[in-house]
């Protein structure tokens, strides 16, 4: 039976792109601090559709709507620590059953990565952009550790540790992860080749290399012109990359501005540099990862 590691070294794999910019584009409002988080109480069957618009796109691995989804965050609105488990597995299996269905449609083997947000992303302030939130790596765990159990029973391919913007908080994750005995890609926020807390991507890429679990290390949900530059710096281990969509997130109306990127035209520079996962983040939807994957067959197609 062929694992993610081994589909992982056969490389590159199509990952998905962004999940909010694809629930918003059906008109669901995500203004809450729960994001998209919220809709795996409210409309589990949301979340699905988007999972199989991206694998009907091409993409190999789907990455679940867990990101914000925290015991923290939903005890604010009156979830109950039983029924938040219950929707962090709930977040692998809609994908899971996304990826049975395009596999028994289309063939190949398709992918769940379990998404392992920041401690920033519970705040919901975009702290998950500047980092150093004041706790220690021991508070960090105690955070982290619950969600990485709950997400685990519900047996995810690996899990998406993604948008880490410090060292501090990487720490932690890695000591959080040990004996799940699921894989993980360990994916940093950056700015140009620091991580966003401003610690050298070398230090970061290190870091990741020491971690029983971690399989791939990279960046997302940062500019993508930033992305070669930053994976030229990861030595060890496969690079995973997916960065958003271009233009600027203005905070205030809630939108993005300026112009797109063409993510297919840069990924080759991205294997270049070594990346074996590669895919979008925000203001990626599947007409994008379509574009990706047709630039990646047959290197990636069904693998």
């Amino acid at each position: 039976m062929t694992t993610f590691h081994d589909a992982l070294a056969a490389g590159p794999l199509v990952l998905d792109g962004g999940m909010s910019n694809e629930l918003e584009a059906q008109g669901h409002d995500l203004s809450g601090t729960l994001w998209s988080a919220r809709l795996l109480r409210d409309d589990p069957d949301a979340i699905a559709a988007v999972h199989r618009a991206y694998f009907t796109a091409g993409a190999q691995v789907a990455i679940t709507a867990s990101y914000q989804a925290t015991y923290e965050g939903f005890a604010r609105l009156g979830i109950s620590r039983t029924d938040t488990t219950a929707l962090l597995q709930r977040s692998v299996y809609l994908a899971r059953d996304a990826a049975e269905a395009a596999e028994a449609e289309n063939g190949g083997t398709r992918w769940v990565a379990a998404s392992v947000g920041p401690y920033g992303a519970m705040l919901a302030d975009g702290s998950e952009y500047r980092g150093d939130y004041g706790l220690t790596v021991a508070e960090l765990t105690r955070f982290h550790r619950p969600r990485l159990e709950a997400l685990a029973a519900a047996a995810p391919d690996v899990f998406a540790v993604e948008t880490i913007p410090d060292l501090r908080e990487a720490e932690a994750v890695l000591i959080a992860l040990d004996g799940l005995g699921i894989p993980a890609w360990l994916s940093y926020s950056i700015r140009g080749t620091t991580t966003s807390a401003g610690q050298p991507l070398t230090e970061a890429f290190e870091l990741a290399r020491g971690g029983d679990a971690v399989v791939a290390t990279g960046a997302n949900c940062a500019p993508a012109a930033d992305a070669a530059a930053a994976l030229d710096l990861n030595t060890g281990l496969p690079g995973v990359v997916y960065p958003n969509g271009g233009g600027v997130w203005n905070a205030t109306t809630r939108r993005w501005v300026g112009a797109q990127d063409e993510i297919a035209d840069l990924a080759p520079s991205w294997l270049a540099a070594g990346a074996a996962l590669v895919g979008g983040c925000c203001r990626v939807g599947p007409a994008e990862i379509k574009e990706l994957a047709d630039r990646l067959t047959p290197r990636a197609a069904d693998r």
